[in-house]
C-alpha cells in the first residue's frame, strides 16, 4: 500500500537558495505550459506532455533559458506530468495558476533510482538527490518501505521532503467492530453517535492577537514599485504570518490524524456526511448584476468550516481506514441537523442552538451535534444494507425510518 513519510530538512544556506530557484523554475514551467494549452483551446488545437516536454528540453538549450538547465531535468518533466493530470482531470481553463507569493515552492524527483537515503545516527538521516548532493533530515520515524518518489516543499519558512513509500501491507479484511455515525461541526469539530464530542483548541488568545496584528502591519506596510513581493518589511511580516499559519496547520492536521485513528480503531464502519465542501465555502458577493446577500455572515461561517479542517479530517480517515479495515460509508447530509432521532419528526425549529435540540413533536431532548451523528448513522447502516454507496443511489431508497416533514 503506498503511503506518505514527512521529513523536516536541514538545508546549508547554499542549499536552501538553490530549492527556492528549483521551485521558482518549476513555477515558470507549469505558469508557461498552462498558458500555452489555454492559447493553444482558443485556436481549436491540442498539445500535450510529449510535446511541451520536447520544448523544454529544447529551451535549455538557448541562452535566454539557460537558468531551466539548472534545475534538475527530472523535476520539471514531472511538473509538466502533473499539469497533464491536473487539465485532463479538472480542465484547462480550471487549473490555477501558481503564484510567486501564494504558492509554496514544491517541486517532486519521481525516479527512485535517483534517490539514495541511509541513516546517520537516531536523530538524523541522510538523502541523496540530483544537483543536490547529501541532504540530512530530521529521522522522526522508519520509511518501513520501498521509495517511490520524494517531494521537497516549505512549509512556514520551513524545508520538508515527502517520500511515497510501498509499505507492503494489504488492505485489512472488512472489520466486525461496532457501526458509528460521525457529524462534522463548526462548535465542536466531530461528534459521534456515540455521545462522544472531539475537538481542540487550535489558535489560542493570544494568536489571534497577534495574527490579526500582523495582518493589519500587512496591510499597512509599503508597496515597493517594481517589485512583485513588495518592500522588506512586508516580506518579513509576510513571513511571521506564514510560519504562524503553519503551527496552526500542523495542529489542525495531529488533530485530525489522532481523531481519525481512534474512530477507525474502536468501529468496523463509519458513516459521514457526503459534504460538496468546496461548494459549501464558496463566496457569497455574486455577480455586478445579482450582488450576493449576507456576504459577510456566509465569509465567516466560510473560515469557521475551514478552520475545523473538515475536508483533512475525512481524507485521514479514508487513509487510516484501509489500515484497519474499516468502511466508510457517506450518506446525503440533507436534514440530518432536523431529524429526532427518536420520533423521526423533522423540523428546522428543533434545533434550538449548535449544542441543543428538542423536538417540537415529542420533546425529545439531545445534543445536537450528538442527535445529527445518529441521524447519519441510521442512514448509513441503510445505505450498507442495500449496498449502494451513497444515500439517494438507489431507485428502491425508503424514507429514513418514515420521516414526517412538517409543513407550514
Amino acid at each position: 500500500m503506498l503511503t506518505g513519510r514527512r521529513y523536516l530538512l536541514a538545508f546549508t544556506d547554499d542549499q536552501a537558495v538553490y530549492a527556492t530557484q528549483v521551485g521558482a523554475a518549476c513555477r515558470a514551467v507549469w505558469n508557461t505550459a498552462l498558458e500555452q494549452r489555454r492559447e493553444y483551446r482558443r485556436r481549436g488545437a491540442f498539445i500535450g506532455f510529449a510535446e511541451q516536454s520536447r520544448q523544454v528540453a529544447e529551451a535549455k538549450k538557448h541562452p535566454d533559458c539557460a537558468w531551466l538547465a539548472d534545475a534538475p531535468s527530472h523535476t520539471l518533466q514531472q511538473t509538466l506530468r502533473d499539469l497533464d493530470r491536473a487539465c485532463r482531470t479538472h480542465g484547462t481553463w480550471k487549473v490555477r495558476w501558481r503564484s510567486k507569493t501564494r504558492t509554496a515552492p514544491s517541486f517532486r524527483f519521481p525516479d527512485p533510482k535517483q534517490i539514495f537515503v541511509r541513516r546517520l545516527n537516531r536523530r538524523w538521516g541522510e538523502v541523496r538527490l540530483p544537483k543536490f548532493g547529501p541532504v540530512r533530515f530530521r529521522w522522526t520515524r522508519p520509511l518501513d518501505g520501498a521509495i517511490r518518489n520524494a517531494t521537497i516543499s516549505r512549509d512556514g519558512g520551513r524545508w520538508y521532503i515527502s517520500f511515497c513509500v510501498d509499505d507492503g501491507v494489504a488492505g485489512m479484511a472488512a472489520s466486525d467492530k461496532s457501526p458509528v455515525g460521525v457529524d462534522l461541526g463548526v462548535a465542536t469539530a466531530v461528534a459521534t453517535s456515540d455521545g462522544e464530542l472531539h475537538d481542540r483548541e487550535l489558535v489560542t488568545a493570544g494568536e489571534q492577537k497577534r495574527l490579526k496584528r500582523l495582518q493589519q502591519r500587512l496591510s499597512r506596510s509599503l508597496r515597493v514599485h517594481g517589485r512583485g513581493s513588495g518592500s522588506k518589511r512586508r516580506d518579513g511580516t509576510r513571513a511571521q504570518i506564514g510560519r504562524l499559519n503553519a503551527r496552526i496547520r500542523a495542529r489542525r492536521t495531529d488533530f485530525a490524524a489522532q481523531t481519525a485513528i481512534r474512530l477507525v480503531r474502536d468501529h468496523g464502519t463509519i458513516a459521514v456526511e457526503d459534504l460538496r465542501i468546496t461548494t459549501m465555502t464558496a463566496s457569497a458577493k455574486g455577480t455586478v448584476e445579482q450582488p450576493g446577500r449576507r456576504v459577510r455572515q456566509k465569509a465567516g461561517l466560510n473560515r469557521a468550516i475551514l478552520a475545523k479542517g473538515w475536508g483533512e479530517f475525512l481524507r485521514k480517515l479514508e487513509h487510516a481506514a484501509r489500515y484497519h479495515g474499516a468502511e466508510i460509508v457517506k450518506v446525503n447530509p440533507a436534514y440530518t441537523s432536523q431529524i429526532c432521532n427518536a420520533c423521526k419528526h423533522v423540523a428546522s425549529e428543533s434545533r434550538e442552538s449548535q449544542a441543543v435540540f428538542r423536538c417540537v413533536a415529542c420533546r425529545h431532548q439531545d445534543h445536537a451535534d450528538v442527535n445529527a451523528a445518529k441521524n447519519i448513522l441510521a442512514a448509513g447502516l441503510a445505505v450498507t444494507g442495500r449496498g449502494d454507496l451513497a444515500d439517494g443511489q438507489s431507485a428502491k431508497r425508503q424514507p429514513l425510518g418514515g420521516v414526517r416533514h412538517e409543513h407550514a
